[in-house]
This record gives C-alpha cells, structure tokens and sequence, in this order.
C-alpha cells in the first residue's frame, strides 16, 4: 500500500508546498492555497499504442518545414474560430458559464459531423445524451458514447476504438488512481490533462474537453491547465438572450481575434452567417434614442443597435444603467456631454441598452452611445441610413479607430448610405465604397450633421 503525504497547492498556478501560505510565491494571489493528499510513490505512467522516441537537438534551420494536418468542419463558426479546422493531435479547451451550452456545441459537433468520434460523459447518463441527441439530429452513425470518470478506463477505450475526435465532458469529473484526491482537485485536473496531452500528441487524436469556470468568470483548477492545453475557447452570452459568441482565447494553430456567433434553437445551436443582419432591427418606422454602431470583435466587422432612454430623476438620485456597455465608461461619456458640450444631463435617468444582448468592448461605439443618449433625450430620431464609428475623448475630440475598411464593406453590404468618423481616420480619402463619409472633429459637428 503506498503511503500518502499532504501536500499544498495554489489553485491559480499550480504552485505546491508543503505547509500553507497566504500568498503564493509564483503568482503572488492571496488566499489561493488549498491542501490536497498526493501519493509518495512514483506516478505510474501510462502507456500508448505509438512508442515514444528519444528526441535529439538539431539546428532550426535542419527543422522541416510542414502544413498542419487539420479536419475540416461543416460548422463554419468553430471552424473560423480554430483557424481553418481541427488540428491533429491538439488538445482545445472549452470554457463558459453554466448552461450557456457547451456540452450542445461539442455534441451537436459529434453527431453533425462525418467523423468518428468518443463522446465521454462524466456528469450525463447515457438516456440524457441520446434524448438531447435526438433533439439536435442523429446524423453520425460513427458517434460512439462513453459515460465513465476513470482517466484509465477513458484511455483505453479511445485507443482500442480509435477514434478520429476525442471530445471529455469535463475534465473536472475526471480522476486517476495514480494521486490520491478527489476529482476536480488541483492535484487530478493537472494530471489528467497532462495523461491526455500526451495521449493526444502520440496518437494524433485530437481532443475537446469541457472545463467549469469559477464565479469569478474563468477556468477552475490550476492555471497551468489553460497553458497545457492548445487552444482555450470561450463561450459566453446572455442565457436571456438567443445569441452566444464563441472566441478565441488562446489558440496556438491559428488567430485569436476570430469570433463565432451562434443562435440557440430548440434544435440546438445554429451558426449566424449574417449576424449584422439580425443585431440591427429591421422597421421602416424611425424612433427616438437608436443609433447604429459599427464595430469590430476581433477582427470580424458587426453593426450592432445602441438603445437609450433619458428621462427625468423621479427620485432626486438620477440612475446610470447599462446592459452589455460598460458603466463606467457611459458615466465618462456623459460627465463629456455635460462639461464639453453643455448638454444638462446630470439631473436625468440614463438606461442604455445593446440589443441582442452582447456584450462590447471596441472603443468605436463611443459615438453611436452619444448620439443615443442625445436622441432620446431631445426625442429626435437619427436617419436609420447612418451609422456611426469613432471614440470619444475627454475634451469632446472623436478620435480615430481601426479596420475602418472593413466596417465599411459592411455597412455597403447591408445597404447603409453615410459613416460619421474622426476626421482624422485613415483611409477616408480614396475609398473604393459607395458610402458617403462624413468626417468630424467633435461631437458639435455630429449634432449639427445628424440633427440639423
């Protein structure tokens, strides 16, 4: 019997010691140390079909140059978020909060596509699986299920099936005998996710796990989990809401500034072509308090609808709520309106709103939320053909933005007629668009040209 020893370890880094401390030495968090029992004897390791092979060092200019060997998927979504398919032997980490549908995106990928695929299930029974299956559409007869925790157990059905996709769901409920702790600890998630990486690059099987995030918003267990593994995917999205987005944390095969856009359906998720065309409403009739923003995810172009209402404080407190728009930045941009510009919003209630329920960060939706604010606030309607992209400074200055070609091609696309930019923007001379752009230096200037 193999005796046992206690062990601490920093559930941001990995980082183990033997007695507790408050502050990691590593990473520097506090309070991140959690105790785990760990074995005193040497780890079994597990072995694979492929003999591993002493390895020499050659010069870089000796190395071989060679295309990666990846599947392509007919989801076009995940497929442009990888970088053009799944690379061989890799190992894609997928996170996202509870119920926001990662374990449907991995199996409407194992049942949708013509591939041979192991479906592992730590936290389902197998009557679950086939009841969402046949939900979402049973199109892969080469689907295999296998609901089982024991890391050995897992790595021995893969390797007699051989399969062309290994997706885990999740890694958390994984355990190997080999350390002595419970699933989900720092000690097993480590482990385990070394077992497979290795599994994965002697096999060429490549692997999808599923990991939980913490109420803080990112992965559990180790930090060292998200620099194993190859690729690190984020699904987020209001639950309210019908849209998810899928992005690219860290992806060592392909860019990190692709985004996935999906719907989700009673028959599971269904990847959005056009997402312009569904974020924006489409209604002859012009209202108050809307502007349309042209903005940039990554590097994906999206026009997106600003929605805010002003009114009077019924309470002598005015409120500032923002849904999908930072706060602290609508509070910045209506302290600019208020010094800058005169307008008297101090004293009214501001709501803004992003319809679609998405959340943004581009810097160029600074516009279409001033022009927002003021439309509902003189209750003027903006002409529903212009569109608006720059940010704004704290002396009332519009500042230039990036891809502005891009959002352009857009914009022509769906048929808008006029842009408001910076005057300062590159690329406005010389276009080969059929937008008018108007530029501007302040938001003075945007008033005049919107409202005159």
């Amino acid at each position: 019997m193999s005796k046992t020893k206690s062990a601490f370890f920093c559930q941001n880094c990995g980082y183990e010691t033997p007695k507790w401390l408050g502050k990691c030495p590593a990473c520097k968090e506090w309070n991140t140390f959690i105790e785990e029992r760990t074995e005193k004897t040497p780890k079994h390791v597990v072995s694979f079909s492929k003999s591993s092979q002493a390895h020499k060092a050659v010069l870089i200019q000796e190395v071989q140059k060679s295309e990666e060997s990846r599947i392509a998927l007919q989801d076009f979504e995940l497929n442009r978020v990888l970088g053009g398919g799944i690379v061989r032997g890799s190992i894609n980490l997928l996170g996202g909060d509870p119920g926001i549908g990662k374990s449907t995106l991995l199996l409407q990928l194992a049942i949708k596509e013509q591939l041979k695929v192991l479906y592992v299930s730590g936290e389902e029974s197998e009557q679950q699986i086939r009841m969402r299956a046949e939900r979402i559409g049973l199109d892969n007869p080469n689907c295999f299920l296998l609901t089982e925790t024991n890391l050995q157990q897992v790595l021995d059905q893969a390797e007699s099936l051989q399969p062309q996709l290994l997706i885990i769901d999740s890694i958390q409920t994984l355990y190997t005998e080999s350390v002595e702790s419970s699933p989900g600890s720092v000690v097993q998630v480590r482990e385990c996710t070394a077992n497979l990486l290795r599994f994965a690059k002697q096999t060429d099987i490549p692997i999808f796990l599923i990991g939980h995030i913490t109420k803080d918003g990112t992965i559990a267990g180790p930090k060292v989990l998200e620099h194993m593994v190859d690729a690190v995917l984020q699904f987020e999205g209001d639950r309210h809401h019908i849209y998810r987005l899928l992005r690219s944390i860290k992806n060592r095969f392909g860019s990190t500034n692709e985004l996935g856009i999906y719907s989700m359906q009673g028959n599971g998720l269904l990847p959005v072509a056009n997402p312009s065309e569904v974020l924006v409403s489409i209604g002859s009739e012009s209202l108050s308090g809307v502007a349309i923003a042209s903005m940039v995810d990554g590097i994906r172009p999206l026009l997106i609808e600003v929605q805010a209402l002003v009114s009077s404080a019924a309470y002598g407190t005015p409120q500032r709520s923002s849904t999908g728009f930072d706060v602290k930045r609508l509070n910045m941009l209506l302290a600019v309106l208020e010094k800058r510009c005169g307008f008297r919003l101090a004293a009214k209630d501001v709501f803004l709103n992003i319809a679609g329920g998405i959340k943004v960060d581009d810097p160029a939706i600074d516009l279409a939320v001033a022009m927002a604010i003021l439309s509902s606030n003189a209750d003027l309607s903006i002409d529903k053909t212009i569109s608006f992209a720059a940010e704004i400074g704290l002396s009332g200055e519009l500042r230039p933005v990036n891809r502005l070609e891009q959002r352009l091609g857009e914009l022509e696309k769906l048929g808008y007629k006029k842009i408001i930019v910076s005057k300062y923007s590159k690329g406005i001379k010389g276009h080969k668009f059929q937008i008018e752009i108007i530029p501007c230096t302040k938001i003075e200037e945007v008033v005049r040209a919107v409202f005159a």
